[in-house]
Formats: structure tokens, sequence, C-alpha cells
């Protein structure tokens, strides 16, 4: 079996990917992966890291605004499809999966065109512009939210609900149970994990800075992640403490995921996947920088059914985050009913599911 992969921008569209693969391989050993990603994303970092082949494409998104950018992007457009077919008669894959981004909509048009079975994975409860414009060309729709099926309309017959290959990648991880100790933290003291996604959350690490000494209070412990970018400056304003660890980024999140108490973060679709797949309560902070508002529509899915709480961005600099935080640690039956509320969203056979619509499209 040969598999195209693509999707790229962030690491929600990276990471599920991986996951689908990792798991794939443990059915088809023999299989076979080309990646197709672009030299700026940051796909072009982490992809290579697993050995996985890699090829790019210029490729790049459209502005809402009138620009001269807009003309490159549809010249890059146009080029980048006769690339991908390029790559694609080369690898000859039986099938392509894209799992998100702008990278996805010339490579699997391109295999569309070339007669190659498609896949899109959708993983949030909004679709994005590529993906509904590629839902008349592919072959299947994989989604992650019920929500999201009216984006897709006219092509409910492609669509298969199948959650995000992630989760299940979580469980089925061999965890440390000493991923605290690893901070210098207390193995089973209540813990918050603060954070921002992997760049880091500019408003939310202001939060955190502003009300660091009212958290220091409370009988628990945190671990706050900044970001790369924004880490030497809240290093500067925060002392580390034994009690209060300030990181630029977490390599074995799975790990600290399955440690915590309670996560304040953003609410990307891959983020969701996890919390809900372990069953970790959360209060949720939407980034209101997103196409379509769409991480706000995520994160009412989990307030809907009492698995998380929401503060909204221009809500940070108010106290209403901090309330949650210390309400919610000093209310452990609370934070077990957000827990089971939380894990009966999961879905924890993503993967699994994926390859079962991978085999039928292929029989």
């Amino acid at each position: 079996m040969k598999i195209v992969l693509s999707g790229g921008g962030t690491g929600g569209h990276i990471y599920p990917a991986l996951a689908l693969r990792e798991y794939i391989l443990t059915q088809y050993p023999d299989a076979e992966f080309l990646y197709i990603g672009t030299e700026k994303g940051l796909e072009n970092t982490i992809v290579p890291k697993y050995n996985i082949p890699f090829e790019t494409i210029k490729v790049q998104g459209i502005r809402r605004s009138l620009s001269l950018e807009n003309i490159k992007t549809a010249v890059y457009a146009v080029s980048s499809i006769f690339t991908a077919k390029k790559i694609l008669k080369k690898f000859n894959p039986d099938i392509v999966i894209g799992t998100g981004g702008y990278v996805c909509g010339p490579v699997l048009y391109a295999a569309s065109k070339l007669g190659i079975p498609t896949i899109i994975h959708e993983q949030n409860s909004v679709a994005g512009v590529t993906n509904k414009i590629l839902a008349k060309y592919v072959t299947k729709i994989c989604t992650c939210f019920e929500t999201v099926n009216r984006d897709f309309e006219k092509y409910t017959s492609k669509i298969v609900m199948t959650g995000n290959p992630r989760a299940q990648e979580l469980l089925q991880a061999n965890v440390d149970e000493n991923a605290l100790e690893g901070f210098g933290l207390q193995k089973n003291k209540p813990t918050v994990l603060f954070f921002g996604g992997s760049r880091g959350a500019m408003n939310l690490n202001a939060h955190v800075v502003s009300y660091y000494k009212l958290y220091t209070q409370m009988n628990t412990q945190f671990i706050f992640v900044t970001g790369q970018a924004h880490y030497n400056e809240i290093a500067s304003q925060i002392s580390d403490t034994k009690q209060f660890k300030v990181v630029p980024y977490i390599n074995n999140m799975i790990d600290v995921l399955h440690a915590v108490d309670l996560v304040v973060c953003r609410s990307g679709a891959t983020t969701l996947a996890e919390l809900t797949a372990l069953g970790v309560p959360s209060v949720l902070v939407p980034s209101p920088f997103v196409t379509n508002n769409h991480q706000e529509k995520n994160a009412r899915s989990l307030v809907d059914k009492q698995a998380a709480e929401i503060v909204l961005e221009d809500e940070l600099p108010s106290e209403k985050l901090y309330h949650y935080v210390y309400d919610l640690m000093h209310n452990r039956e609370q934070l077990e009913k957000m827990s089971k509320a939380a894990q009966k969203m999961g879905i924890t056979d993503a993967s699994k599911r994926i390859l079962n619509v991978i085999r039928e499209i292929l029989r």
C-alpha cells in the first residue's frame, strides 16, 4: 500500500497525519508513505524527523482583503497543481489523504484529476475553506464533529465520522508516570497546565503574568508553557519555583496530559481530541484569530456537554479565568464530572476508522 499524506501550517494538521501513519504501519508494516508539504510550513521541520520521504510545493493562503499578494497566490495555486501532479505520478500512490492546511488544495485536487482516490480529514467543528472546495472532488470526507456536516450538506454521502487519529495515539502511548517529577514538581500534587499552543498565546501569557501571585497562593502546582518566541520575556517577569514551572515548550506532552488535573489552553481540534480522549477537564480560551471563529465553536461543543469552561480572549484581563481555575481546583467532584463528560465525547479508535475507510475505497 502506497499512501501520500498532506497537511501543514500548524501542528494540528501535521500530528494527526503522523499518528495515522504510525497506526497503519502496525497493520501494514510494508506500507510506503510520502508527505507533501511546504518549505515554510511547520511540517518542513517536523516531518523529516520521522524519516518520511518529504516533498514540497509552493502555495500560500488567500488574503481576505484586497491585496497584490492574492495575485501571487493564484500563480502559486496553478503552478503547485502541476508540481503536485509530477510528484504523484512519480510516487504512484494508492490513495492521498489531506489533514488540513492550504497545501492540501493543490495536492488533493491534482490527485482527483489523476484518478487517485482521496480523503480529506476535517478536524474542526467548522470546515476550512480548502476542505469546502475539495469536498466536490474527494472520495471521502472524514470528520470529528457532527456540527461540521452542515458545511458539506451537498456531499453527505461522502461523510464518515472518524474522530482524530491523535486521540488514539495518546491512549496507546507508553506513559512516563513520573513526568511531573521531570519538571521538579511533586508527582501526586494537584497540577494545572497553562498551554497556548506550539507557538504560545500572547494574551494568555499576559494573563498568567498578571495573576501569577494569586495563582501561587493556591495549594496547587503549575506548568506554564510560554511558546519559544515568548519564553525569555516571560522568564524575566516570573520566578521559576518548586510550585510554578515556566517552560518554552513541552516535548513529552502526552505524559504531561496524563499527569495534570486541569488544562487551560486554546481549543484547536487536535488539542480537544487529546483532552476528550484522556478525559482531562479544561478551561478553553479560543483563539479569535482563526477562520470562521472555529475555535470558539470547537470549545462550545465541550462546554455544551459540561466537559469544559470557556473564557474569551477579551475576558483575559479580568479575573474570570483565575476564578475558574481556583474554583475547579477546590472542587474535586466538579473536576471528576468534567472528566467523565470529556471522556464520553472522545473517539478513541479514529485511526482504525480511517483505515477502514481506506480499505473500503481500495476494495
